[in-house]
């Protein structure tokens, strides 16, 4: 567990030597400066759980900390020094965002109330965060349908590796719900106290990608007013999620390599690094052995992200699963609208049966979603079910006797259409990255009609 952070600011440089002599004997990581313009400069390049500043510094006064404190770093809590005479000034730091105020001369018993309520206070906020994540998510990984026996296999393996701390690669294709397997891997486990973190890597550019996960330190490039930490510092003791990893370049590559053997990150723009707990889970959507035999993903990356690996199979190999998915969707729905859950007719199961759902369980979430928005009465009808991907001949695509490839191409180019050809609009829709999508477009040659 990393050491709680505190940043002490006071000109008195016998005061500020004797307080860090105190709080350092409890275990506490203390930075501390004198130096008013200093102070207001490192707040911009490191950030801090805690920091306590003296009210009146010279050239700076600790408003001014306060409000630096809070436009880098809003989670940094601030603690106002201050002698009796100045009390209304600390009040309207209160007023301002400030965590508490203490006066002068400083009273350790009193100080370590005030630090522990603070620290309790930051553990409360973080969890309440993960709690309303959890809840905005519940259904993706609480209510997973395992009726067949090949998702029952895949559970099997989901439990028996949960308490483990090595890298997992999930391989299935788009919309079979690899997020919501990692968020099962990291619910199962010892970890799952701590945040889960998910990423897209394919929906960013590489050095925005390495920013969003390494970090950065101010100045690194244009635009880096402040330090930032990255997710890999924000997943700590938890699990961070690394989605659409075949889409990342082989420069990023070796930098991410460099993480899982060493368990150590380096923010953009810095010299130093900084050790990291979070367990790796990564996803691709295409066989990343076929990217390493192309030589467009490193092998000794594979390896490393593939010492556990996990295949979830497409709707269509777990039929078995596919009525119960579509009966919670209408539940969910229901639930959230509070409309009485519809009867299900035969033909109508028989049409979710028989549909190819080359999308898989995102495709049915969706195709269920609008049927209900536009379905009438007490019973959902065949007619109701508005899926995109199924034929009898007189609706949607004949998708039937299509290949994937071929499935993949219509569908494609008809969120394009849609998407009056917005091509990052389109990536979003079908929840892949902008380059997959670029490189799609032109392996299937699919031109603007």
């Amino acid at each position: 567990m990393k050491k709680r952070t505190i940043f002490l600011i006071d000109d008195d440089k016998g005061s500020l030597e004797l307080l860090s002599m105190q709080l350092e004997a409890d275990g506490v990581d203390v930075k501390s400066e004198s130096n008013g313009d200093r102070a207001l400069m490192l707040l911009n390049d490191q950030t801090f759980d805690i920091v306590i500043t003296d009210l009146m510094i010279d050239k700076v006064d600790g408003i001014q900390v306060l409000k630096k404190v809070k436009e880098v770093s809003p989670k940094t809590e601030v603690i106002i020094v201050t002698g009796h005479a100045s009390v209304d000034t600390a009040v309207q730091a209160m007023k301002l965002g400030a965590f508490d105020y203490i006066n002068k001369p400083i009273n350790m018993g009193e100080l370590n109330i005030i630090l522990q309520k603070a620290f309790q206070h930051q553990s409360l906020v973080a969890e309440v965060k993960q709690l309303r994540s959890q809840v905005k998510d519940y259904y993706r990984f609480v209510d997973i349908i395992a009726t067949s026996p090949n998702m029952q296999k895949v559970m099997g393996i989901v439990k028996r590796i949960a308490g483990s701390n090595a890298t997992v690669l999930i391989e299935g294709e788009s919309g079979t719900g690899k997020e919501v397997i990692a968020r099962a891997i990291h619910n199962y486990s010892t970890r799952s106290k701590g945040p889960f973190v998910a990423i897209n890597c394919g929906a960013l550019p590489e050095t925005l990608l390495e920013s969003e996960l390494f970090g950065h330190v101010r100045g690194a490039f244009t635009g880096a007013t402040a330090t930032k930490k990255g997710l890999f510092e924000e997943a700590e003791g938890g699990t961070i999620f690394l989605d659409e990893i075949g889409e990342t370049t082989q420069a990023f590559q070796v930098k991410l390599l460099r993480v899982l053997q060493e368990n150590e990150i380096r923010r953009v723009g810095d010299t130093r690094d900084i050790s990291v707990n979070a367990r790796v889970l990564a996803a691709s959507n295409t066989v990343l052995r076929q990217l390493v035999d192309e030589d467009r993903f490193r092998q000794d990356l594979f390896f490393r992200l593939r010492v556990i690996p996990v295949y979830i199979p497409p709707l269509r190999e777990r039929r078995e699963d596919i009525v119960p998915l579509a009966k919670f969707f209408i539940e969910r729905y229901c639930e959230r609208t509070g409309r009485v859950v519809p009867k299900l007719r035969k033909e109508t199961l028989r049409k979710l049966e028989t549909c190819s759902w080359p999308g898989n369980v995102r495709e049915m979430e969706n195709a269920i979603e609008r049927s209900m928005i536009l379905a009438d009465g007490d019973e959902l009808t065949a007619e109701d079910l508005l899926i995109e991907s199924y034929s009898d001949g007189k609706t949607g695509y004949g998708f039937v006797n299509m290949s994937m490839t071929e499935v993949e191409k219509i569908h494609i180019e008809k969120v394009l259409e849609d998407c009056g050809w917005n091509q990052k609009e389109a990536a979003r829709r079908l929840e892949i990255g902008y380059n997959t999508l670029w490189r799609k477009i032109k392996e299937y040659k699919i031109e603007r009609a």
